[in-house]
């Protein structure tokens, strides 16, 4: 039996050390230890031994079984640390590896035109500023010589935050501000999101975009304003673009304009996304400074005169980029957002 279990136990070692899966060491196991296995085979026949052979042959065949179990799990732990080392090395991520198809991201339409509107006036010598999106009744609507009775100043126009601060509902407020600063002259624009209580739809949005402009120095005039006018839309759209002004009432400009430009779809010819009327829909508003808003902030109106204006940035990028809902600036559709 002793020699049987020498044997035994080398072919074991050998097939185990030939085994290169976990599979292979199982069946290896089974043929072995298993219960139709060799060495439980050879634990069932002590009984047929002499009683002086038994405890010899029981000794012998735990020495051989536990020879083979131990093969058996140094075996195992290095196919598992191989089985791990491929692994790892097909899973390993090259991160100098060069990627033909990526996606990187870039600003939206509505900051690139943001950015677009801000580099034209840069270049016509105007300082861009910033302000607050929350501010005072008084910048947002007082010092602007709005009366206490204007629809804007109600709460189904205006988020009211307390009954002296709102939400901006236009950029028209860092007038106020600036103008309070008592620098002259000014010649500022000012961008950024401005907030009305209205109903979404193709045109209207609760919360949008604006760019306020504002001159103030000795001699401003009217021809002033059209003249800055004609130049940022030229920049913005091409020499082909017109404008056609329309008398309008602002409480804080005095005379007071609306402004279309040329359809930028049809070019004046008239199609429908302009209604067939050949003109854009209303781009900005604007006017020569009220004299009432001028003394507001402590600057003679005597003396000193300007204008100003607040365009929709929103509407600014529809029209030029021929959009016919301003749902799509706001939508993250990527399909929309990779065509700029």
């Amino acid at each position: 039996m002793e020699e049987n279990l020498k044997q035994s136990l080398a072919k074991a070692q050998s097939e185990i050390e030939a085994a290169s899966s976990l599979e292979d060491l199982e069946k290896i196991r089974v043929a072995y230890l298993g219960k139709k296995g060799v060495i439980t085979d050879l634990k069932k026949n002590i009984s047929k031994l002499p009683n002086e052979e038994k405890p010899m042959a029981g000794k012998l065949i735990n020495q051989t079984s536990t020879g083979i179990e131990n093969a058996l799990s140094e075996k195992s732990e290095a196919v598992k640390k191989e089985l791990l080392k491929e692994k790892i090395a097909e899973e390993t991520i090259d991160v100098t590896a060069h990627f033909e198809n990526h996606d990187s991201g870039h600003l939206a339409l509505i900051n690139q035109t943001l950015e677009e509107l801000e580099t034209i006036f840069q270049n016509m010598g105007f300082d861009v500023v910033e302000g607050p999106e929350i501010d005072t009744v008084k910048h947002v609507f007082d010092d602007l010589n709005s009366p206490a009775d204007h629809p804007a100043r109600s709460t189904s126009d205006t988020f009211y935050i307390t009954d002296d601060v709102t939400l901006r509902p236009h950029t028209s407020s860092m007038q106020i501000r600036v103008m309070n600063e008592g620098k002259l002259p000014i010649k500022m624009v000012s961008a950024g999101r401005v907030f009305r209580n209205d109903e979404v739809d193709a045109t209207h949005s609760p919360m949008f975009h604006q760019l306020e402009c504002l001159v103030v120095d000795e001699n401003v005039s009217m021809a002033n304003l059209k003249a800055t006018l004609e130049t940022f839309i030229k920049e913005m759209f091409g020499d082909d673009m017109e404008l056609r002004y329309r008398p309008h009432h602002f409480p804080f400009t005095e005379p007071s304009l609306e402004v279309d430009a040329t359809c930028p779809i049809c070019r004046g010819e008239g199609c429908p996304a302009c209604g067939n009327t050949g003109w854009s829909m209303e781009l900005l508003g604007g006017g020569m400074v009220h004299p009432n808003v001028l003394e507001a902030c402590g600057i003679d109106s005597e003396k000193y005169t300007g204008f100003a204006f607040g365009l929709g940035v929103d509407r600014i990028a529809m029209v030029k980029y021929g959009l016919n809902d301003i749902r799509l600036l706001y939508d993250n559709d990527k399909r929309f957002l990779e065509q700029f």
